[in-house]
């Protein structure tokens, strides 16, 4: 019989951490949370001191029904929830619903679960950390006084199924503040002026640009200015002034932590944050391998932190050293410091063996699953490694009292783009012809004028937004992906392409929540509260005394707005399908499981049905329309919108023309338009492929 039982979170944990413990060994999942607030009541005893008033939570009964039945058997209980707050509090509630009080109990921590890091676990078995507890229960507890005294103020003043929150609030303020900076954007015009010239003795012209005179730079706002610079130069001899050469480093980049992780992954994979850490979690939790088990294959996905072991310092070493040799091989970087505590207690997320290659385990994971952890593999490799080097040569070209520079840059040595090159950080390998010197004899070709305008700030991705929200210390890494999830889900913003755009709903909550509210949505205040939170689990911070000082000021903020608001109406956006039991054009409204279609004369008419998204293509089996739609697993495809009566289905997205050769539908893939009938292999690039 079993001594001791392990209790962790996922059961997914169970069978990877069974195979490392012993037959003295039982293992157990809480699948995840036991108890929480109830969900019908604030759920605070704001009389007394904000005692929490926790419940176990629906459906956990028969869970812990089978862990008491463990408990009884066991001499020791280790609990083994993540290595975070939320695993810690976890761990605690875990004493009260089992009654864990007169038993030994041990709490321990892995950041990797592999055999060494769960066996060392148990040899520095600890009690658990009260200050982590309660900086999560502060966290709990401001996150529900906001919810439920703000929420019910929006459906009364707006509409009903909605929700305010205190960082999802903040995160639609940035998006709001940046959508307003595009709207009162005014573009400004300039112009950049390049000469193309003849080297002698070269058959390759070169372009320069133009840099302004030889006192100081100059730019060109208008057309007047661009032909009068053009004019002065007629009939000036053009001469190399100066040639520098020089060398420049470009450093590997640091192994992930969970914000660039979800950066990085949207940026190159085109994966949402959400998608990102489902991913991740199960590359933790632990993926099936032939002749291995269930094996986790990186560290923990929660992490604050570019510190990486000096035993996977070691190993990662090792590996370049024989994969690639000494010259690749680089002394460990210094973690970035910034203005922000950083949250240390885990290393940086890395494969837990970097001697297991991407390509080594490619044929037993899913393609995404893969697609991310070759992700994090190579940023790791990558990491432990050399610079790469240019060289660079800048050129300054004198035409008169003008200037005219060129610059290029060649890779000297790859070092760590071996393994890794960043998504947004593209090298153009160019050169210039070795002869080019001051005694280069130039002659004039002609020029190109050209005409531009400033841009506005570009609208919020994903990426960009996890990295403001990191950047300003809102929320923690954690608490992106179901931020952003739950800002779409309830349609305040749309995700087009990889773009966040407000919505009409949006703004009005947002310029609510600034009204009456403003304290919650103010970056800096919400940054604050972080830093406090961080105090509490130093230890230095009281959790009640952060709870008490912010209800009172929250719950006048809320009588003053039921008082002061007016009732802001949102109209439904009205589709052009036609309710086939009354006649009345049918809107478009959200629920849970996204947009559906029903008919605005509810409740004489309860009509509902799906709603499809038109890609403006007709069928090519009956002509009615085509449109998106997502299998059970929430898999992308293409189909005729009268299904069942017309089966038209495919995965790529059809373009609305036809192949010339042989008359079949043309499908979308990538940056071409390919032929649907496999026999015929006719392909050719898009349109829209051709103008970039």
């Amino acid at each position: 019989m079993a001594k001791y039982l392990v209790i962790v979170e996922s059961p997914t944990k169970v069978k990877t951490i069974k195979k490392f413990l012993g037959s003295n060994y039982e293992v157990a999942a809480t699948n995840g949370h036991v108890r929480d607030l109830p969900k019908s009541s604030l759920g605070i005893d704001i009389e007394h001191n904000y005692e929490p008033k926790y419940i176990t939570i629906r459906g956990k009964g028969d869970v812990l029904a089978h862990l008491r039945k463990e408990v009884k058997k066991a001499e020791k209980i280790y609990l083994a929830t993540d290595p975070d707050r939320e695993g810690e509090a976890i761990s605690w509630h875990l004493l009260y619903a089992l009654k864990l009080e007169e038993k030994k109990v041990y709490r321990i921590t892995f950041n990797e679960i592999t055999k060494n890091a769960v066996k060392e676990s148990l040899k520095n078995a600890r009690e658990i950390d009260m200050n982590l507890v309660d900086a999560q229960q502060a966290r709990r507890l401001l996150d529900r006084m906001v919810g439920y005294r703000i929420s019910p103020l929006l459906w009364s003043k707006i509409k009903r199924g909605l929700s305010a929150g205190r960082v999802q609030s903040v995160a639609l303020r940035i998006i709001c503040d940046r959508e307003d900076e595009i709207n009162a954007f005014i573009p400004e015009e300039y112009w950049s002026l390049d000469v193309n010239l003849k080297v002698k003795g070269e058959k390759k012209p070169i372009t320069a640009k133009y840099y302004g005179t030889l006192k100081e730079k100059k730019g060109i706002s208008s057309r007047e200015q661009a032909y009068a610079v053009m004019e002065s130069l007629k009939d000036v001899h053009y001469s190399v002034r100066e040639v520098k050469k020089g060398e420049r480093l470009k450093k590997a980049p640091l192994p992930f932590t969970t914000s660039t992780l979800q950066q990085e992954a949207n940026k190159a994979l085109n994966f949402s944050t959400q998608k990102t850490m489902r991913l991740a979690q199960q590359l933790y939790e632990g993926v099936d391998l032939k002749g291995e088990g269930t094996t986790g294959l990186i560290t923990y996905l929660r992490t604050d932190s570019t510190r990486v072991s000096k035993e996977a310092e070691k190993t990662a070493a090792d590996y370049v050293g024989a994969h690639y040799g000494t010259p690749y091989l680089s002394a460990p970087q210094e973690e970035k410091k910034s203005g922000q505590k950083i949250q240390d207690a885990h290393e940086a997320i890395r494969p837990t063996e970097v001697s297991r290659t991407p390509d080594s385990i490619k044929e037993q994971m899913p393609r995404d699953l893969f697609r991310l952890y070759q992700l994090i593999w190579k940023r790791f490799v990558a990491s432990r490694m050399s610079p790469a080097k240019y060289e660079t040569t800048s050129v300054k070209i004198q035409a008169g009292d003008s200037v005219f520079t060129l610059a290029a840059s060649s890779l000297l040595f790859d070092g760590f783009m071996k393994v890794y090159s960043l998504k947004d950080d593209k090298e153009e390998d160019n050169t210039l012809s070795a002869g080019l010197n001051e005694e280069s004899v130039l002659s004039f070709l002609s020029f190109e004028p050209q005409q531009h305008f400033t841009q506005p700030p570009a609208h919020y991705t994903e990426a960009s937004l996890v990295r403001e929200l990191e950047e300003l210390g809102i929320g923690r890494p954690s608490t992106y992906a179901p931020t952003i999830s739950l800002i779409i889900s309830r349609h305040y913003v749309v995700k087009e392409g990889k773009n966040l755009y407000v919505t009409e709903l949006g703004e009005a909550v947002n310029n609510m929540m600034k009204e009456a509210f403003p304290a919650i949505v103010d970056v800096h205040f919400t940054a604050g509260m972080e830093e406090l939170l961080d105090g509490v689990e130093e230890g230095s911070v009281k959790w009640k005394t952060v709870v008490s000082n912010f209800y009172p000021d929250l719950e006048e903020a809320v009588q003053a707005a039921e008082k002061a608001l007016e009732h802001i109406s949102i109209e439904d956006e009205v589709s052009d399908e036609v309710c086939e039991l009354c006649g009345r054009q049918m809107v478009i409204k959200y629920g849970p499981h996204g947009r559906f279609l029903a008919c605005p004369g509810f409740p004489e008419c309860r009509n509902t049905k799906p709603y499809f998204e038109k890609i403006g293509v007709s069928c090519p089996k009956c002509g009615k329309d085509v449109v998106l739609k997502k299998t059970k697993k929430g898999r992308k495809y293409y189909g005729c919108i009268g299904n069942p009566d017309c089966d038209f289905m495919v995965w790529q997205k059809p373009s609305g023309e036809n192949c010339p050769d042989c008359g079949a539908y043309l499908l979308e893939k990538g940056n071409k338009l390919v032929c649907s009938n496999a026999e015929c292999g006719y392909s050719v690039l898009s349109e829209v492929s051709k103008k970039t």
